[in-house]
């Protein structure tokens, strides 16, 4: 079994189990023989397929809740599953820090903090704002929960199709966009990368957006057209706060950068001290159902008969 660090390492005390360091991105040899590997989303994309040269591998349980960059490197008969519950708060609490940031006007704050200039800033807020929330799955959930209590107008949840939850809770199909963009003032994007959301953020969604309407992002970059999104923020339309971009990592002088009005994070949403310790558990937990041949929790692509 493949861990990739130490701390996961002293963790995995499971009879039958022996837990071997290495790490997907930074460990130079290829890895040894395992059936399970255990891993974070590599920063460079050249290690992903790495995942595809393991020996003996049968299944990969992630630290993350996303999962589309590995899909294309695994092998037919292993399985997959990710830490689902893990990350969700994290994200929606990344998410509402990211809103909060950028209405009320804390970039430039801290940039006259630095100069030690000392001028009131006017912002924006979420009383009486109309919020459309783009993605209903679990981070989804957990954000449009956050958002409520902070006065906002309305919030459009809208999923790939219509549907009414157990609790009144009315979700919007992707179809009604047309009709619900212009009336927002926060678009919040929390959508995973697939083939149906790639490019769905592109020129005619954000030119629908009304001006100086912010627009938050922290599903996955690619469901968001770069070159779109700084025509908008070039011309001071819009503002944009995003913690995923496209290209990722971004390069130095790429020109989302320095473009008006956009606060960037590097993709940290997931990265609390709290979902380090629900993630391990969540591994150990899988480790221990493996090793006694039952189901891992969270599977998201299954082998044999039932895929």
């Amino acid at each position: 079994m493949l861990v990739p660090n130490g701390r996961l390492l002293a963790k995995l005390d499971v009879p039958g189990v022996t837990p071997i360091y290495w790490h997907l991105n930074d460990s130079v040899e290829e890895a040894p023989e395992a059936d399970v590997l255990i891993t974070e989303r590599p920063l460079l994309v050249e290690r992903r397929a790495r995942v595809s040269r393991i020996p003996g591998l049968r299944h990969v349980h992630l630290l993350s809740l996303g999962y589309e960059w590995v899909l294309e490197h695994l092998p037919p008969d292993v399985s997959l599953s990710n830490s689902r519950g893990a990350v969700e708060d994290a994200t929606a609490e990344h998410t509402l820090a990211l809103v909060l940031a950028s209405l009320r006007e804390l970039p430039a704050a801290g940039v006259q903090q630095q100069k030690q200039v000392w001028n009131p800033l006017w912002g924006g807020t979420l009383h009486g704002a109309t919020v459309l929330l783009l993605g209903f799955g679990g981070v989804g959930q957990e954000i449009y929960q956050r958002l409520l209590p902070f006065k906002p107008k309305e919030v459009f949840a809208v999923a790939s199709s219509a549907r009414q939850l157990d609790d009144g809770t009315q979700v919007h199909g992707i179809d009604e966009m047309p009709d619900l963009l212009p009336q927002a003032q926060l678009v919040i994007v929390a959508l995973p990368d697939a083939p149906s959301t790639r490019g769905i953020v592109d020129d005619k969604f954000l030119a629908s957006m009304p001006d100086r309407s912010l627009l938050v992002n922290v599903g996955r970059g690619p469901v968001v057209d770069t070159e779109a999104l700084l025509f908008e923020l070039q011309s001071e339309r819009l503002c944009a706060a995003l913690d995923v971009t496209d290209p990722e990592p971004l390069p130095e002088a790429h020109p989302l950068w320095t473009a008006p009005n956009c606060l960037i994070t590097p993709h940290i949403a997931g990265n609390t001290s709290k979902f380090i310790d629900l993630a391990m558990n969540l591994a150990v937990e899988q480790v221990k159902r493996l090793a006694v041949g039952q189901e891992p929790l969270h599977l998201v692509r299954v082998v044999g008969p039932a895929n």
